[in-house]
Order: structure tokens, then sequence, then C-alpha cells
């Protein structure tokens, strides 16, 4: 299966940086993962859609519905079946552009919580990395 993960914007952070570059380094022994972040120009939103295009968007919303990571590794399982590589895209500190978020077949929450944009970054990729070890019986699940 085909993962893009988009951010606006990089992990600023050290422990970010770590932390997203230890779970996409993870995820690429499950995975095909490509990782695209966009400089942080008030959220280009031809940009975006442009290095999404032909995937299912997946927007990173606050409100967006939520899953489990069985629910998640079950939504992945699903695309895989699809054949079309899906783009997760994290909008900066100020969101997504609206644009972008009607554009996504699919809308998700990390946490009613509100995180750290680089924190957000770093969340996503774990919860990717976990979900696609369940859907390869790898033990890291439990």
């Amino acid at each position: 299966m085909k993962l893009h993960i988009v951010t606006i914007g990089r992990p600023k952070l050290a422990y970010a940086q770590v932390g997203f570059n230890e779970y996409v380094k993870r995820l690429e022994r499950l995975q095909d993962v490509r990782v695209s972040h966009i400089a942080d120009r008030h959220n280009d939103t031809d940009h975006i859609l442009k290095v999404t295009e032909g995937s299912h968007r997946v927007a990173m919303v606050i409100d967006g519905p939520q899953f489990t990571s069985e629910g998640l590794a079950h939504f992945l399982k699903k695309r895989e079946l699809e054949a079309k590589e899906v783009s997760f895209i994290i909008g900066g500190p100020e969101g997504l552009p609206q644009q972008v978020i009607d554009s996504a077949e699919t809308k998700m929450g990390l946490s009613k919580l509100t995180f750290p944009h680089d924190l957000a970054m770093v969340v996503l990729a774990e919860t990717l990395y976990r979900s696609s070890s369940i859907n390869n019986s790898h033990p890291y699940h439990k």
C-alpha cells in the first residue's frame, strides 16, 4: 500500500523531528511511504491539491471523526483494495484551507484534545505505524 504524509511545514522541535522520523522509518518497513513537507505559505491550496492529486485524500481536521487503532487498520485495509495511494494531510497552525478539506474523501481527527502542530505530526506517524502493524500481524500493537 502507498501512504503519503503531507504536512504544512516540517517538525521544528527536536523531540518532534526525532519522533516523526523514527515512526516514518518504522512505517517504511511495512508500507510504501512518501513524505511531502510543504512550506507554510498561507497554506498554498493549489500546491496541496497538486501533490495529492489522484490519491484518496484524508484531511486531518480537529472536528473530524476519530478512529480506534483497529478502525484505522480496517480503513487502511479497505483503501489497499482500491490500489490507490492514501494521502494524510496535516495543515499548518491555522489548519487546512477549506478547499482542501472539501476535496478530501475522508476527514479524520486525531483527538478531541488540541495538539501542537509538531506533536500532531508525530501522533499521525505513530498511529499509521500502529495500524499498519495490526494489519501485518506485528506485535507492536500489544
